[in-house]
């Protein structure tokens, strides 16, 4: 491996790889060696447009951009001398001469690479008096993003990204020279299945979406790492969150698993978090055939008491559980030992299923299929058969995902059962069968593990706490099992179990 200095510190770097690239392998760009840059991007082509990661190579005469000059054994760098230094100015004083002075009122403010970089390496002051070209404000580029035109300095990430990443390239630069402009293709928007990733990678405030668009400031949000529970693939994401509320899902990186990435759908999907559709209170069917609200605890008792009912008159046998794929590892756990000591060996697992693509959405449409099945639980199309047969009497469902067409299609075959406990975070047509109804948490609203289609086991804490009393659903699980008195369910579920729900 090539051996490079840089700023008087020697490391050792994978062949073929550009400065930039080098130091980011490293974990050391703008993380302990600063090269500032606007055009390149880790996971896109080199473009070498904006001209500011220029760094001093010894043995060369002129400075080099770092995005586009390859290292080689022996090679020396200095990053902070004053030839780049000057160069740096330089750079950002031509980029600032035509960019609106408009910060306080600029979406962007708080993340803007733009406002950093003058800061950190701009003149002092602007040596212009001529007036800032106008350009285009507040363009609709799609169902998704608002451009500001006159913010952008063409660093051309947006029309790599489409050109590349999704590879439907909606965008293009128009005209030449000081002219040059990013504008849709005639008679195309922007409207990809990934769209919202050119706001990420914008590094000013140019590209926007219309969803976080003037939503909140950014200083307000504390980012909390999580995973994307849309599909299989578990993309890393950082969940916007202020006043205990989801504002927004951007992006984390993780190159094994969605490089800097996010499909729209899941970005958009932090809505149903805070969803009026949400399950939030603890509801038990009366002697009228009505669900009525209960506190917890006695929702708790009930699904205990009719379980036990049935187990008395009928035996374990006739009742089965329904797993969910949107489930931690820990809660799925607590339901395979519930089932365990009831005893009964009546589980099924329906996972659902859509479209798929060849970038990152993946067919199963649940965050923990592989988890699931991992923990002993198959596919739910013979348990289907038996509750449609008449072989089940009682049945604690987990999530609605049974309803889906490829399962049970409907409630019907449920209208017959003594016993339908449901505990789940969503309403559904459930409601019209179930007598007892537990409220669950939504995975970033507690902790514990989720395993991608790969295998890849991943960590959720709890970004922020429902308004209404929930518990994980391994917890609920915990208390009924007690309330039965179940081999290995005793103690205090919210203090000793491993899907308590409380931030630590």
């Amino acid at each position: 491996m090539p051996t490079i200095t840089v700023d008087g510190v020697q490391y050792e770097v994978e062949e073929g790889r550009t400065i930039l690239q080098a130091l980011d392998d490293l974990g050391l760009l703008m993380n302990g060696v600063d090269v500032p840059h606007y055009c390149w991007h880790p996971k896109l082509s080199i473009d070498g447009s904006c001209r500011l990661c220029q760094v001093e190579v010894e043995g060369m005469p002129k400075l080099q951009i770092a995005c586009d000059t390859r290292v080689s054994d022996g090679m020396v760098i200095h990053t902070t001398t004053d030839r780049v230094k000057s160069a740096r100015e330089g750079v950002m004083e031509l980029l600032l001469v035509n960019h609106p002075l408009d910060c306080p009122i600029c979406d962007q403010a708080g993340e803007c690479k733009l406002q950093d970089y003058a800061y950190e390496y701009g003149a002092l002051q602007a040596r212009t008096v001529e007036p800032r070209r106008a350009l285009k404000k507040k363009v609709d580029l799609g169902p998704t993003i608002v451009f500001d035109q006159e913010r952008c300095i063409l660093c051309r990430r947006c029309t790599r990204f489409c050109s590349e990443i999704p590879a439907t390239g909606e965008l293009g630069i128009f005209a030449r020279g000081d002219h040059s402009v990013i504008e849709t293709f005639p008679g195309m928007e922007l409207d990809n299945p990934y769209s919202m990733n050119v706001a990420d990678i914008c590094p000013v405030g140019a590209l926007t979406t219309k969803d976080f668009r003037f939503k909140i400031r950014v200083w307000f949000l504390e980012d909390v790492p999580g995973i994307c529970t849309g599909c299989s693939n578990g993309c890393n994401i950082f969940l916007g969150v202020a006043n205990n509320k989801v504002q927004r899902y951007v992006p984390r990186r993780n190159d094994s698993v969605n490089d800097t990435w996010i499909c729209d759908a899941g970005r958009m999907s932090y809505q149903e978090i805070d969803s009026p559709s949400r399950v939030k209170a603890s509801l038990v069917r009366g002697e009228d055939g009505v669900l009525e609200a209960r506190p917890y605890a006695a929702a708790v008792e009930a699904a205990a008491a009719r379980l036990r009912r049935l187990v008395e008159s009928k035996g374990p046998g006739v009742i089965a559980g329904v797993a969910s794929a949107h489930l931690t590892n820990e809660d799925l756990a607590v339901l395979k030992r519930f089932l365990e000591a009831l005893p009964t060996e009546s589980a099924g697992l329906p996972v659902p299923r859509g479209e798929a693509d060849a970038l990152l959405v993946k067919e199963e449409k649940a965050a923990n299929a592989a988890g699931a099945r991992a923990l002993g639980f198959e596919d739910a199309a013979p348990l289907v058969e038996r509750i449609r047969g008449g072989g089940v009497d009682g049945i604690v469902m987990l999530g609605h995902d049974l309803l889906d067409p490829a399962y049970l299609g409907g409630i019907e075959a449920l209208q017959k059962l003594d016993t339908v406990i449901w505990i789940d975070t969503h309403q559904s047509d459930l409601r019209h069968v179930a007598h007892v109804v537990l409220p669950g948490r939504h995975a970033a609203e507690k902790r514990g593990t989720l395993t991608n289609h790969a295998g890849r086991v991943q960590h959720l804490q709890p970004a922020v706490e429902p308004t209404f009393e929930a518990h994980a659903e391994g917890e609920t699980l915990e208390r009924i099992g007690r309330a039965l008195g179940l081999t290995g369910f005793g103690g205090d579920p919210a203090a000793g179990s491993p899907t308590a729900s409380s931030r630590k």
